[in-house]
């Protein structure tokens, strides 16, 4: 059995969970790498070393290690951090893993203004520089587990999980591999600014749209946008909160509930500011579930293989099942064998456009009317389902035990 090292934060849900599963599965702990030690400035090999324990990986006939990355959220020290790495006066850094790395960050924070960044609940600091400062940490730990561990095997290789955080790049990625995603405005190129927006819905006759925050998460900066085409009058639904100041720009940030605005000088500001930090629209699939209820589906596929999956089920068009939609089974939701199994394999068909990763929650819709899947999104960090389980295990159990056989690539 191979080690496992996990990059993350120590303690949270997610690090905690893989060593409970590990537990429970007679396993060797996980080795668990903090993001904060990495963004402290200090080496993969010094913080290995800092364990202060025999590696097992140093033994010989050891199989090389393992490598996870799991979510960097959760801790404002470490939004902070890639904040401030995401700078321009950052030094040596590496934007080969972003996306779209030669496109500017809109109002650029030094290092100085970075440091003086305050935990606000919910607030959207600046998402384009996170983003930017997270794909060069990837480089870097792609570069140092390299030279550390040349035969390693990443769980997700970071390239991916660049691509995966980024909806522009995910989408284009999907639609190439010819996995069905919502029609996207303007090509997927992302909307310039609310103008543009409204310009292309209008050339495209798409009268209602989704506006997604490229690198978002968590329903943060999400809109689920609709035009009158008679009228022009608008309706914004969205986790976008608002805090306006006479002498310095607003403040963007997530709520934690939806809100609803019809005014277009509040729309126009929200779109544009997220359109500045990059923005993903596409058609608004109808979806109705149980009594009228919006829902989508999150599939988990480990290794090639669908297993758990929830539906969340909502009075409202976002579905996050933090906003309070309700947790239902597919078959609770009303979708029989067949459309279970159509969204299976549309979901293991996005992981597979992925080669190099083996773990991800594929959000998929079902269209109302032909019961066609489509896929909204490719999670990398999309495994922390609770109260579901698959074939008796719960996530961290099933991708503990399947990642202890050969993974799809065929490596031991």
């Amino acid at each position: 059995m191979r080690p496992l090292i996990v990059f993350g934060n120590p303690g949270d849900k997610r690090t905690g969970g893989i060593q409970q599963a590990r537990q429970r599965l007679g396993q060797p702990p996980a080795l668990i790498v903090p993001y904060a030690g990495l963004l402290e400035g200090r080496t993969l090999e010094e913080l290995l070393a800092a364990q202060q324990r025999e590696l097992p990986w140093a033994a010989a006939g050891t199989a090389p290690p393992l490598l996870r990355l799991d979510s960097p959220g959760g801790s404002f020290e470490t939004e902070q951090a890639l904040i401030a790495l995401g700078s321009s006066e950052a030094g040596d850094v590496d934007d080969g893993l972003h996306p779209f790395g030669a496109r500017p960050d809109p109002r650029p924070l030094g290092l100085a203004a970075a440091g003086r960044l305050k935990p606000q609940p919910g607030v959207l600091h600046h998402p384009s520089q996170w983003f930017r400062g997270y794909c060069r940490m990837l480089a870097r730990l792609q570069r140092e587990a390299a030279d550390m561990f040349p035969q390693a095997l990443w769980i997700n290789d970071p390239a991916e999980i660049a691509a995966m955080t980024d909806k522009r790049r995910a989408q284009q990625i999907l639609a190439g591999s010819g996995v069905p995603i919502p029609r996207p405005l303007e090509g997927g190129h992302g909307p310039a600014d609310y103008a543009s927006l409204r310009e292309a819905m209008s050339m495209q006759r798409m009268h209602r749209i989704f506006i997604k925050l490229a690198c978002g998460s968590a329903a943060s900066g999400v809109i689920a946008y609709q035009i009158n085409p008679t009228t022009g009058a608008e309706i914004a639904i969205t986790t976008v909160g608002v805090e306006d100041y006479i002498t310095r720009p607003p403040l963007y940030y997530n709520s934690g509930k939806l809100r609803r605005y019809t005014d277009t000088a509040s729309i126009s500001g929200i779109i544009d500011w997220l359109c500045r930090h990059g923005a993903y629209a596409e058609q608004w699939i109808p979806k109705t579930g149980p009594d009228g209820r919006s829902f989508d589906v999150r599939q988990l596929v480990v290794n090639g293989e669908a297993c758990h999956a929830v539906a969340r089920v909502s009075r409202t068009p976002i579905t996050n099942l933090h906003l309070r939609s309700k947790r239902m089974s597919l078959a609770e939701a009303g979708l029989g064998e067949e459309t279970r199994s159509r969204i299976r394999r549309t979901a293991e068909a996005a992981l597979a456009a992925f080669p190099l990763s083996a773990i991800a929650g594929i959000d998929v819709l079902v269209s109302k009317n032909s019961q066609q899947p489509y896929v909204a999104d490719v999670n990398p960090f999309g495994d922390l389902l609770y109260e579901v389980d698959y074939r008796g295990y719960g996530t961290y159990e099933w991708e503990m035990k399947v990642l202890a056989g050969p993974l799809k690539d065929g490596s031991p």
